[in-house]
């Protein structure tokens, strides 16, 4: 199993996700995937942590967030994850872990990559055929921004907008809403474990630019083309499918 980062670069974008201990289906029933939503809140009001999209599936959590190099995002995960699993143990009177050991950070280029990366996201129930299309699915960054929520909002939509160069919302909605009915329409891309087992997913010289910055020996990571992108990943680690998303 390819050992999960949890080094971050300031000013980047990351994919973060997070299984359950044994990709059991321990947050199956929506009161924990709520209370999941309701901590990750807490943590963007306690810490500042900057959220782009995320999704609760029954076993798994992604959420994409913005590094602002102040710690924000690894004492948000250790808030949400230690407050959802206390509850959980508390309500069903069993001790031990909710999550396996660590949660993994995919680092994203904020290009073409980024939007592909939030469409990927978004589409994650569809593809675990639990859902037709993306708005069904309550808990989720993309069910938030369809319906205007005004208060207790979790993405930041205005770094959002910046980063996928939208002037307005609803060029925003125009714009997550033309790549998921091109693949509703075209058919679904299938789970692609870069997004959540590489170290970096981008252009070359980004990918290279990341290995720099967190300092990893040449030797033990690869630099490999992958359709359109370049993946980092550790070498003699092959990427897997460790589970649906």
């Amino acid at each position: 199993m390819p050992r999960a980062n949890r080094v971050f670069v300031p000013g980047q974008v990351w994919h973060i996700t997070q299984r359950c201990l044994d990709q059991a289906f321990l947050l199956r029933f929506a009161k924990d995937r709520n209370l999941w939503c309701r901590w990750l809140y807490e943590a963007r009001s306690r810490y500042g942590l900057c959220v782009l999209n995320y999704i609760v599936t029954s076993n798994h959590i992604h959420l994409l967030v913005h590094d602002q190099g102040r710690g924000e995002i690894s004492a948000s995960m250790q808030l949400v994850s230690g407050r959802v699993a206390q509850a959980f143990n508390v309500r069903k009177q069993r001790s031990g872990p909710l999550w396996e050991d660590r949660y993994h950070a995919t680092a994203v280029e904020t290009d073409s990559h980024l939007a592909r990366c939030m469409t990927y996201i978004d589409l994650n129930m569809v593809r675990a055929n639990a859902v037709a299309h993306p708005q069904e699915w309550p808990q989720s960054g993309y069910r938030e921004m369809q319906d205007s929520r005004q208060r207790y909002c979790i993405t930041d939509t205005s770094k959002l907008m910046t980063l996928l160069g939208c002037t307005e919302l609803a060029e925003l909605r125009a714009l997550r809403n033309a790549a998921i009915d091109e693949q509703l329409t075209h058919g679904l891309r299938p789970h692609n474990p870069m997004w959540s087992q590489a170290i970096a997913v981008g252009s070359e010289v980004f990918v290279s630019t990341i290995a720099q910055a967190l300092q990893l020996n040449p030797r033990y990571r690869t630099v490999l083309p992958q359709h359109d992108s370049f993946v980092l990943r550790e070498a003699l680690r092959p990427l897997y499918s460790a589970f649906s998303g």
